[in-house]
């Protein structure tokens, strides 16, 4: 497991393997989410890269009936 240090500013350096890792790039939008006394950063996919991600999902689901319009 790796470690980082926050600098004064508040920043930290995400550690090359886990960059290689989730194919992280200079200039990418991370998601930060605040989960359990935890920072969780998530890469920000564009809908393009999304797309078919969600193969085989059964998409039938109950909604309620305002929402069928």
């Amino acid at each position: 497991m790796d470690a980082v240090t926050v600098s004064p500013k508040y920043q930290v350096v995400i550690p090359l393997k886990v960059r290689e890792m989730l194919h992280i790039k200079s200039g990418q939008k991370l998601q930060v989410i605040a989960y359990n006394n935890r920072v969780v950063l998530i890469p920000v996919r564009s809908i393009k890269e999304a797309r078919g991600s969600l193969k085989g999902m059964d998409s039938r689901i109950e909604r309620e009936e305002e929402d069928r319009v």
